[in-house]
Parts: C-alpha cells; structure tokens; sequence
C-alpha cells in the first residue's frame, strides 16, 4: 500500500522533518510514499501555501537522500501536486511534464473572482464568503470547465481534489448540468489514462473520503483506477483512514509507477 499524497515543511503549512513521515510510513506497514508538494503559477493569494523553484531543489535532494537512506525498507517518491490556472495553462504542463517526478498530481484550488484568486479548499471566511456571493451555481461551473482545461493539458497521474468545490459552501448541490460536468471530467480522466485520488483527509471531517463514495463508484463503474492519499501535513496523519476504505476501493488501485 503506497500513500501517494504527503506533504512537507517546505510548502509552509505542514509541520515535522520529512524523514518523520518516512518513519511514520514505515511504522505503518507501508510499502512506499509519496511526496506531493504544491506547484502553484501566477496565483494572487495572500499567504503562500506552494513552493517556489528553490523550494523544489531542497525537497527534491532530501526526498532523494530519504530513498537512498530506506531503500530496502520503503519504497519514497517525490512528485509534485500540479494547481490548474486557466491563464498560465501552457506553463503548467511544461513544468508538470518536464520535471522527471514520480508522480504528477493534479489539482484546482484557486479561482480568480475580480482581479484576484480565492481558494476553494480553505474554510476562511473571505474565501467561503466570497464564493457564497458568487454563487454555488457559478463556482460549480467555473470549477468544472477548469478541470475538463486541466486534465486536457496537463500530462499528470491523478487527479486530485474532484469535489473541491462542493466541500465547504453551504447549499452546493449538485444540478444536473453540474452532474453532467463532472462525468465528463471523469471521462477525460479515464481517456487521458489517469487515476482518480482517493483523499482520506475527508475522513476525520464527515466519516468518509474525498471525493464521497457516491462518486468513487461513478469513477468505479467507469473504468478509473484509484490512488490513496492521506494529505498528511504532519507526521501523524501518514495513512490516516487507509483501513477504514471499503474493499472495493482497495481492488481498484492503479499501479505504483508512472506509464511510461
């Protein structure tokens, strides 16, 4: 079992040495783990929660003195969690596929609204008020029509964060149209040879992951693989809800490395 989705002191808001999370996945029984740092371009926010190219250098060497270290015990990757920006598209997938990562997450976090960017996985009040006034209706659309843009550009494993936008706002449901939407990025997801992450983060906050086991099995039904991924900001949460998953969604992994 591999934890594909972890984080590290250099995205500034995770906390611990990575080496703590090595260990932490080793105490687990797991057979590798994955570093996933937050790749972010030309977003306006005001706290920082990516890396800046120096960044990459730092994680990527300790990442690489990390798997020498516990080669034979842990299999430890380092790859990057790719944020879409419909403006800077080009730019991201020349990144996401230029760097030789183990693995290439994708994600949506940010939307810009008058001239700035808001973050759709944040509970601070600014971001959730600021897309109660826009709209669930509005955020759906917009966020919907970024992943179909994201998963046609960029050349990533998984795709991350499916429900980002139906987390946190108050009254988001789903229309039929937004129903619709989502089946087309799970049908790019399943045309472009990607997974589908399964975010254990959800379990503490409602009981089950992210995205819902609702639309884990559309993903199921239509031929889409799953990764698992803890989302772990501190040592602790290293393959945090692994052993809650149901066995159908263990059955559906997809494999370790990238396709070549």
């Amino acid at each position: 079992m591999i934890d594909g989705h972890v984080h590290t002191i250099y995205c500034g808001h995770a906390s611990g040495r990575m080496e703590d999370y090595v260990r932490a996945a080793v105490e687990r029984g797991l057979d590798g783990i994955v570093f996933l740092e937050h790749l972010e371009v030309g977003i306006d926010y005001p706290h920082r929660t990516w890396l800046e190219p120096e960044d990459f250098v730092r994680f990527r060497d300790e990442a690489g003195e990390l798997a020498e270290r516990f080669s034979g015990r842990i299999r430890v990757m380092a790859g990057i969690e790719a944020g879409w920006n419909p403006e800077r598209g080009d730019e991201i997938a020349a990144l996401a596929g230029d760097g030789g990562w183990d693995r290439v997450g994708l994600s949506y976090h940010f939307l810009r609204i008058h001239g700035r960017h808001y973050n759709l996985v944040s509970r601070q009040p600014f971001n959730i008020e600021t897309f109660s006034r826009l709209g669930p209706s509005e955020v759906l659309d917009r966020y919907f029509d970024g992943l179909d843009a994201a998963v046609a550009t960029v050349p990533a494993d998984t795709l991350c964060h499916l429900d980002a936008a139906l987390r946190y706002l108050e009254g988001v449901e789903m229309e039929n149209s937004h129903a619709g939407r989502l089946r087309r990025v799970l049908a790019a997801v399943r045309e472009r040879g990607m997974a589908l992450e399964v975010n254990c983060s959800g379990f503490p906050l409602r009981g089950e992951p992210f995205p819902s086991f609702s639309l884990l099995g559309q993903a199921r039904e239509m031929g889409i693989p799953f990764t698992l991924g803890s989302d772990a900001h501190r040592p602790g949460d290293v393959a945090r809800g692994f052993f809650s998953l149901p066995e159908w969604v263990l059955a559906n992994l997809a494999p370790v490395s990238r396709p070549g």
